[in-house]
């Protein structure tokens, strides 16, 4: 789920050589053997006592391979106090026995309304009231390496006002309106940013603070961007002064569980203009002139 990325999509480079590609599948293939041992074989508990709770999504098809994502955010060298699944409640009963056995390893898996891929973080948010502990979020068809909770927290120890991801564009102002979406070039900085513009395929952290405002901003997403979660997610950042920075200068990539569907999602959205649409619907004047004045290092 979340805001698709041509490089997200499993696919590769489009220059990437052949041999490669298949090396890399078959990298893949292999650590979604291991994950799927572990999972049948260990007790381990896979939550811990690191101050940060982990929050995902899964949906119908999808219910079938979601424990490849969580098994591997269970295995940091870091663990969360919290991984919680967000499913529908029809979903709800018909759980793998792979997700069964992660219950019983601390996993908890919530019935809760579907709002699409705002489902991994929504339902939390207006749970709480106040904020205290920061929310990691991750998808549910990525396979996260060992240090990936471990780099969200360090970035978050040194910068705890900010967000912190893995994965950002920097948004391209085009005159007085955004440049088009796949335009962007891909950021290469740990600096943090407004104009850095977050996606949720590599995973995020976001503080206390943007959590409670996710809270007062409410669903506001329902009518505006209800299909793309990074939008939402990006504009709440700006309004409330929150800047983006990446957690390491180059954008990294992890592997996508095989045969996933995010390459027809990235058509959709990006190929097909819907990201350009949804951007210029939510972004009010105010906000890009925000961004005009970060871009310019000068207040907004």
């Amino acid at each position: 789920m979340g805001s698709p990325d041509p490089s997200a999509a499993g696919a590769g480079p489009r220059s990437e050589p052949a041999a490669a590609r298949t090396a890399r599948r078959v990298s893949t293939a292999w650590l979604q053997l291991r994950l799927a041992v572990r999972n049948r074989l260990s007790r381990a508990p896979v939550t811990g006592d690191a101050d940060v709770v982990v929050s995902l999504t899964t949906y119908g098809p999808r219910l079938a391979t979601a424990h490849h994502a969580v098994e591997s955010v269970g295995r940091g060298i870091v663990r969360p106090r919290r991984i919680v699944l967000w499913v529908g409640r029809a979903d709800a009963e018909r759980l793998t026995p792979q997700l069964q056995r992660l219950r019983r390893r601390g996993l908890e898996v919530v019935a809760t309304t579907d709002v699409g891929p705002h489902t991994k973080y929504h339902p939390y948010v207006m749970a709480h009231e106040r904020h205290a502990l920061p929310l990691a979020t991750a998808d549910d068809d990525v396979l996260y390496p060992r240090g990936w909770l471990a780099g969200l927290l360090t970035a978050y120890a040194e910068q705890p006002g900010v967000v912190s991801c893995y994965r950002a564009w920097e948004m391209v102002l085009d005159g007085d309106r955004l440049a088009p979406y796949a335009t962007w070039p891909p950021c290469r900085t740990t600096t943090p940013a407004h104009r850095h513009f977050l996606t949720g395929v590599g995973g995020v952290l976001y503080p206390p603070a943007v959590l409670d405002a996710l809270r007062r901003a409410g669903t506001g997403f329902l009518t505006l961007t209800r299909a793309n979660d990074d939008v939402w997610l990006n504009v709440v950042a700006l309004r409330h002064g929150v800047p983006v920075r990446q957690v390491v200068a180059r954008r990294t990539e992890f592997p996508v569980v095989l045969r996933s569907q995010r390459a027809g999602l990235y058509g959709q959205n990006v190929a097909a203009g819907r990201n350009d649409a949804l951007l210029a619907a939510v972004y009010t004047d105010v906000d890009l002139a925000a961004l005009a004045a970060d871009a310019r290092g000068t207040p907004g």
